[in-house]
């Protein structure tokens, strides 16, 4: 958590630095408990044997002085010693997994869905697999060099699986195992 703390406190201290005439990126933040869906849960389970109702999610986007973007993971009650792939997507969490849309790109890929590795990579997405410990608990970061401006991203979604990289599966990561609503 110590982590987290620090990421919090650098987000409210450089969120303001950058030029005088472009507005500040936002500190983006989510803290909630998985549940089953309904219009006002935070976290949704979309498979509750690998996410359980009741594990937390806590994902803090903080805007770089250079004008990139650093997001933090941090996962709580899953299950021990597994992987899982996360990436941050378009829109915001529904009932079925597929209604938070295709991973946020910052230079969008004209061919959906994208498993080019020239757009889906971790330089133009949000990438932040983890690995659980033996308590269920994980942390994981990640730093790109631009920052949301018109378009937003609005959730983060957890995956079956560590994030693909070779051409015809780049991006790709398993089936979608929860989601939580996150305002980039």
């Amino acid at each position: 958590m110590k982590t987290l703390a620090v990421v919090i406190a650098a987000g409210l201290v450089f969120a303001g630095a950058g030029p005088a005439h472009a507005a500040p990126a936002p500190v983006a933040h989510a803290s909630a408990k998985f549940e089953t869906y309904s219009a006002a849960a935070r976290a949704v389970t979309h498979d509750p044997v690998k996410v359980p109702v009741g594990a937390k999610i806590t994902v803090v986007g903080v805007p770089t002085i250079g004008g990139g973007t650093t997001v933090l993971l941090v996962l709580n009650g899953l299950l021990p010693n597994r992987a899982y792939g996360a990436h941050v997507h378009v829109k915001a969490c529904g009932a079925a997994p597929a209604d938070s849309g295709p991973h946020f790109q910052h230079v969008e890929d004209p061919v959906q869905p994208s498993v080019d590795p020239a757009y889906a990579n971790a330089r133009n997405e949000i990438w932040l697999d983890a690995h659980t410990d033996a308590n269920g608990f994980a942390q994981s970061s990640s730093t790109v060099d631009w920052q949301f401006t018109e378009r937003h991203a609005q959730s983060v979604v957890l995956h079956n699986e560590h994030t693909h990289t070779a051409p015809g599966e780049a991006g790709t990561a398993g089936p979608r195992l929860g989601c939580v609503n996150v305002g980039f």
